[in-house]
C-alpha cells in the first residue's frame, strides 16, 4: 500500500474501496471482502445508505481500529451548522464507532450558501477530536477560495470526479498549491468507455493488467488518492493489485492525453439538490 501524509500530518492509503451505490446489505460482505484483500480505507456517506452494513463489517473484521481509515459525508439536507453536527452524531451511531477519519462535505450546493457555517461545524469536529481530518467533495476553485479566506482550517482534500476523460488539471494544480490532495470518485469512469479506450487497451498488454489496473495505476502516478468501487469479489481484488507494475513517463502522457472535460456526474456550480 502507498500513504499519503495530509497537510495535517494525518497518513492516509493512497487506494482506498469505495462503497457509492452498493445497498446496504451488500455493504457488509462487499467491505469484508476489501479488507480481507488488504484495504483499510472505506468511504461512505450518509446518502449512500449503507453506513449500518459498513459497521457490520467493521465491527466482524479482525483489522484494529487504529490501522483503519474511516470516511463519511454530510448531506446536502443537513447543511447549516447545528444540522451538521447533529448529522455527524447518527452517522457515526450507524457505523457504530467513537470517531471517523475523515469527515467531508458532500456538495457545496452553492444556491443554498450554507457550506461555511458547514466547515465551521466539521472544524469544531475537528478540534473536539472527534474526527482525524476534515475535507471537502465536489468543490470548484471559487467553493475552495471561500473556505481557505473564511474558515481557519484548511481541507486535507477535495474528493472529485476525476478519470482520464476528466483529469481535473486546472483544479489539480490549485490542490496542489494549497497542499490540498485531490482524490478522485468515479475513477475508472463508472467502468464506462475509457476501459474499452485503445490506449488503456495497449498499455494494459504490455503490462499484463487489466484497462482498470492501469487507470488506477495512473491515478496513483499522479499523486491522486484513489476509491473504486465493486461489489464483485475478484474485481476487489484486481482493483487493489495495482502495485506490482509501474508506467513509463510516455504511458502517463499518453493517457493524460485522452482528457475530454466529460463528466458523467453533475458539475459543482449546478447540483443543488436537496
Amino acid at each position: 500500500m502507498n500513504y499519503v501524509t495530509l497537510n495535517n500530518g494525518l497518513k492516509m492509503p493512497q487506494l482506498g474501496f469505495g462503497v457509492w451505490q452498493v445497498e446496504d446489505n451488500q455493504a457488509t460482505d462487499a467491505v469484508a471482502k476489501a479488507l480481507e484483500v488488504g484495504y483499510t480505507s472505506i468511504d461512505t456517506a450518509m446518502i449512500y445508505k449503507n453506513e449500518k452494513g459498513v459497521g457490520k463489517a467493521l465491527q466482524q473484521s479482525s483489522v484494529p481500529r487504529e490501522e483503519l481509515f474511516i470516511t463519511t459525508k454530510v448531506w446536502n439536507t443537513d447543511q447549516g451548522y447545528e444540522n451538521t453536527l447533529r448529522a455527524f452524531d447518527e452517522s457515526l451511531e450507524r457505523l457504530g464507532l467513537d470517531y471517523v477519519d475523515l469527515y467531508l462535505i458532500h456538495w457545496p450546493t452553492p444556491e443554498y450558501d450554507q457550506y461555511v457555517d458547514t466547515y465551521k461545524a466539521l472544524e469544531k469536529l475537528y478540534k473536539d477530536g472527534r474526527v482525524k481530518a476534515i475535507g471537502v467533495c465536489n468543490f470548484d476553485i471559487e467553493h475552495l477560495e471561500r473556505i481557505l479566506k473564511e474558515c481557519e482550517i484548511k481541507p486535507v482534500l477535495n474528493q472529485v470526479e476525476c478519470h482520464p476523460y476528466l483529469i481535473q488539471s486546472e483544479l489539480k494544480e490549485f490542490c496542489a498549491k494549497h497542499d490540498i490532495f485531490v482524490e478522485a470518485w468515479s475513477p475508472l469512469q463508472q467502468g464506462g468507455e475509457v476501459l474499452k479506450n485503445e490506449s488503456v487497451m495497449k498499455i494494459a498488454e504490455a503490462h499484463g493488467k487489466t484497462p482498470a489496473q492501469v487507470v488506477l495505476r495512473w491515478h496513483l502516478q499522479n499523486n491522486t488518492i484513489v476509491i473504486p468501487k465493486s461489489v464483485t469479489p475478484s474485481r476487489i481484488e484486481e482493483n487493489f493489485n495495482v502495485f506490482d507494475f509501474e508506467l513509463s513517463t510516455n504511458e502517463m502522457e499518453e493517457i493524460n492525453k485522452l482528457n475530454r472535460n466529460e463528466r458523467k456526474g453533475t458539475k459543482p456550480s449546478e447540483m443543488n439538490v436537496r
